[in-house]
């Protein structure tokens, strides 16, 4: 299909946009024009399945639970989280709304005891993922330009937030998310809880009469050691198969469809709901509670972290 036109424009017009910018320099560009362009529906899945990869490393999954964000207010901390780190890459991270944003981003994590090693871990998810799901699902796979890009583009965002040790490669991207997950995936109950309460979020964003197909769709895309961790229930192959197959081929008749040239925004996206009057990126968050000092998680015995 390459080269074919539709009103003018063809069909491969942001990838070859792509392919004339720098991966090394033009990263940011190339990178938001993939997220907000090429694709947003599929990026946007992708990042929300990384996130319960991140779910099933139960250092990560305990805390979440443990500070209630993520089961007490899930859908303001998913818009919160969605909208904090779309503004990088929208405006670049030199611009004031960015660094802001990255300030948000940075209180929250130092008002935490989180090890380098899980911070390199979630990272790494934002790089591998995306890739992984397009090469399975899009209507083409990243091309090494745009590989490059998002490599570099999660580098940059990496240093910004303080991540010593940053992988340089998607092959070292790839061999760190890999590796972590079989020596940490384990189940955990407040793992699981933070799970299922993002699953129920996404059950949100649908008719109600959906919502077991909906479940049963989402556990079909998980891998088998996700699964496993979470401690959901494997579908039946059939249905997998099914389900895996729709998806390949949404990509395939995507292809004919003509280049998006609008952009699509996470404020765009329908089930972002937590501010129909818009956003100030400094208030978005969680911040301290007043008059409470220390660590603000809900510690019930002595020995929680």
């Amino acid at each position: 299909m390459r080269g074919k036109t539709f009103g003018g424009v063809p069909r491969d017009h942001w990838q070859r946009v792509n392919e004339r910018l720098d991966p090394e320099t033009d990263f940011r560009e190339i990178y938001r024009n993939a997220v907000a362009h090429e694709f947003p529906w599929d990026m946007n899945q992708a990042l929300s399945f990384a996130l319960f990869r991140t779910y099933a490393v139960p250092g990560i999954g305990a805390l979440l639970d443990a500070t209630g964000q993520f089961t007490g207010a899930v859908q303001k901390r998913y818009d919160d989280t969605a909208l904090l780190l779309e503004v990088p890459a929208e405006k670049g991270f030199e611009d004031p709304e960015a660094r802001a944003a990255i300030r948000r981003i940075n209180q929250m994590h130092r008002a935490y005891d989180i090890p380098d090693h899980e911070m390199r871990y979630v990272l790494s998810t934002f790089v591998v993922v995306p890739k992984r799901w397009l090469d399975a699902y899009g209507k083409r796979p990243f091309t090494e330009t745009e590989l490059r890009a998002s490599v570099n583009y999660y580098r940059a965002l990496g240093k910004h937030v303080g991540i010593p040790g940053i992988p340089e490669t998607y092959d070292a991207f790839a061999h760190l998310m890999d590796s972590y997950e079989r020596a940490h995936f384990a189940y955990d109950e407040g793992s699981r809880r933070v799970a299922d309460s993002t699953l129920g979020l996404m059950l949100t964003w649908y008719p109600k009469v959906a919502g077991p197909a909906v479940e049963t769709f989402s556990r079909a895309l998980m891998d088998q050691p996700l699964r496993e961790a979470l401690g959901y229930a494997a579908p039946p192959p059939r249905v997998e198969k099914i389900v895996r197959g729709a998806l390949r081929a949404r990509g395939r008749v995507l292809r004919v469809f003509p280049a998006r040239m609008s952009v699509q925004g996470v404020a765009d996206l329908r089930w972002v709901r937590s501010y129909p009057d818009g956003h100030d990126v400094t208030q978005l968050g969680t911040f301290p509670v007043p008059g409470v000092a220390g660590c603000p998680v809900r510690h019930d015995t002595a020995d929680t972290a």
